[in-house]
């Protein structure tokens, strides 16, 4: 059955960003069948005191629905607004981003504007690809380069060693100019921003344990190295980015070694030195080798975040250029007990890369419900599970499915969900961000931290999985290797060498054509990046969208097995379909309803005509 719809896409928000102060044309679509309405209307909260304000009817029977109008002025910065339906009958009806309630809803549900400074236009339109350069591909280069003490060393075909201390010692030798001669493979797929997991030098394979800040690592082939391989990423119309660690350092950093052996430095204040502690002093869920930094200092903010001389700002310049970051353990950044400096430390961030580079995003790691750090003052998207991942896992891996490693699910184990649970979990978690920040999140099936999603997926779901990636509000990622078919059961196991030569092979071929015809689906069809997104139709097997714009709309079918239901949609022009047996769209007796209908696991997308609205 339709219900009536809203969401902050261009179809029913006036404006993307807003200015604090500016009035905002917001709209609603009801269907003709939802029943006659006496009042309709919007309720905000500027400065936390509810505010009513009434809609009028700017069109009536176009495709079935009526359009209202609400004007909302942006009081704040974060302005959250829902909507009120009161029937003939008296009867209320809230609408919010989880969607219609019959019972008043909750204000972090609200949909948002935001008048913070605008996200680059470009962010929402990425596919993004994710390279751990140890693993990823060696240049030449690297076999004149010795192997540090730290490293166990290996070669490319050798197998992972999960545990410690191979599992961050084994060293693979990977580079940058490895990452820029294969830089034809990304091109390939469709993807145009890539990002690298730390480049700075430390004593492990993954480098979460910077020893400084101050410059690449000599193993990865120095500062140059990152030059080229930007300048060479740029050329073919690819924009990356970094990967800071504003949490903590490595214990063998120069700042840390600083302040151990002189308490009256400044460095010493950079930590959290309590005799009380293990080893002396805190750090990242009590790992000795990652002592957490204290932001309470200001010199380690100028130093490290704020400003022009500090390390965020020193790789957006030239001539390094990158374009952007990506903050890991960004929700335990700035917090400790019963200190909280979170946003001092991410809006600072934001703030330098502003003065340097507008034109740059910033991703925020939460392995959580990160919404409340996510409402558009700093970060551009989350690299978040909640929203995503894990209920998308829940439906789409085999059942018992254990989930080791980053990926965040309650001991270990991956929960059994019907697509009613995927979409409402996914439909909670979405509902605390606001619709731009929705856009710029990550859309990962699994990343360098987690499991990959190949391992235990359900028979055919790999498609169904990214295609939803792709298709869903939010940016695809695709973590390297991916595309082979590559399988790992914890985060250290998925860290697996590229298997270059394979791309031919009987098992990864039919891998790699379904992720460039997917990214090429996205890549085609802006209504993916920007457009709205309405549900129509949700069954424990199969769940159908439609991702809207007044130029174009693109129908989605995604089905773990055999299902088949009817939608209140024309019928479309294919353009991509995987699947075991079937999946089509057929007419059905009545006019404007088609039939969806998977003989097995399958996904598949249909173009269909634009949404007719009024004019703005």
């Amino acid at each position: 059955m339709l219900t009536p719809h809203h969401d902050g896409s261009p179809l029913h928000v006036s404006t993307q960003s807003p200015a604090l102060g500016e009035t905002v044309r917001v709209r609603l679509r009801v269907p003709e069948a939802f029943g006659p309405l006496a009042w309709v209307g919007t309720r905000s909260n500027p400065n936390r005191e509810p505010r009513f304000d009434e809609a009028v009817r700017v069109a009536t029977g176009e495709g079935g629905w009526s359009w209202w109008e609400a004007r909302v002025e942006v009081e704040n910065p974060v302005h959250g607004y829902r909507w009120l339906l009161v029937g003939v009958d008296g009867r209320q009806h809230w609408l919010n981003q989880v969607g219609l309630s019959g019972i008043e809803t909750r204000d972090r549900d609200d949909f948002k504007l935001v008048a913070h400074e605008p996200v680059p236009e470009w962010v929402s339109g990425s596919v993004l690809y994710q390279v751990f350069p140890d693993r990823f591909a060696r240049s030449a280069a690297a076999d004149e380069r010795e192997t540090p003490e730290w490293a166990i060393p290996a070669q490319w075909g050798d197998a992972l060693d999960p545990v410690p201390p191979g599992c961050s010692a084994q060293f693979f030798g990977g580079d940058l100019d490895g990452v820029r001669e294969n830089l034809d493979h990304l091109s390939g797929l469709g993807v145009n921003l890539l990002y690298l997991t730390p480049v700075f030098p430390a004593r492990s394979n993954h480098r979460y344990d910077a020893s400084t800040f101050d410059h690449v690592d000599e193993l990865l082939g120095g500062d140059d190295a990152l030059v080229r391989l930007v300048e060479a990423a740029h050329a073919r119309g690819i924009r990356v980015i970094g990967d800071l660690t504003s949490n903590h350092s490595g214990d063998a950093h120069e700042w840390f070694r600083t302040a151990q052996a002189d308490p009256a430095s400044a460095e010493r204040d950079f930590y959290y030195f309590d005799d009380a502690a293990p080893n002396g002093y805190e750090s990242w869920l009590g790992v000795p080798s990652l002592p957490k930094f204290d932001w309470s200092s200001q010199e380690l903010r100028r130093r490290f975040v704020d400003g022009p001389d500090s390390i965020v700002a020193k790789y957006l310049r030239a001539p390094f250029g990158l374009d952007g970051w990506r903050i890991d353990v960004a929700n335990m950044t700035g917090r400790l007990g019963g200190v909280d400096l979170n946003a001092e430390v991410r809006r600072a961030i934001r703030r330098t890369m502003l003065a340097v580079n507008p034109d740059t995003i910033l991703l925020g790691e939460s392995t959580n419900d990160g919404a409340g750090d996510f409402q558009g003052d700093a970060w551009h998207g989350a690299m978040s599970y909640t929203p995503f991942t894990r209920p998308l896992w829940s439906w789409l891996q085999a059942p018992g499915s254990p989930a080791a490693g980053g990926i965040g699910f309650a001991l270990a184990q991956v929960p059994v969900f019907t697509g009613r649970q995927f979409v409402d979990a996914h439909l909670r978690f979405a509902a605390g961000y606001p619709w731009r920040t929705r856009l710029g999140g990550m859309n990962a099936l699994d990343t360098h931290d987690t499991p990959r999603f190949a391992t235990n997926a359900r028979p055919g779901t790999v498609p169904v999985g990214f295609g939803l990636a792709v298709t869903m509000p939010g940016i695809p990622v695709v973590w390297a290797g991916d595309e082979f078919g590559l399988t790992g059961e914890d985060g250290e196991a998925s860290r697996t060498p590229m298997p270059w030569g394979t791309e031919q092979d009987a098992s990864v071929a039919p891998v790699l054509d379904a992720y460039r015809r997917l990214v090429e689906l996205r890549r085609s069809h802006e209504v993916l990046a920007t457009g709205g997104i309405r549900w129509l139709a949700v069954t424990d097997e199969l769940v159908a969208f439609v991702r809207e714009s007044e130029e174009e709309s693109v129908l989605v079918v995604a089905a773990r097995s055999a299902a088949a239901v009817e939608l209140p949609v024309a019928l479309g022009e294919p353009l991509v379909a995987f699947g075991e047996g079937r999946l089509e769209a057929s007419d059905a007796p009545s006019a404007g309803v088609v039939t969806a209908i998977a003989d097995g696991p399958a996904f598949g997308a249909w173009l269909l005509p634009g949404v007719t609205a009024p004019a703005w």
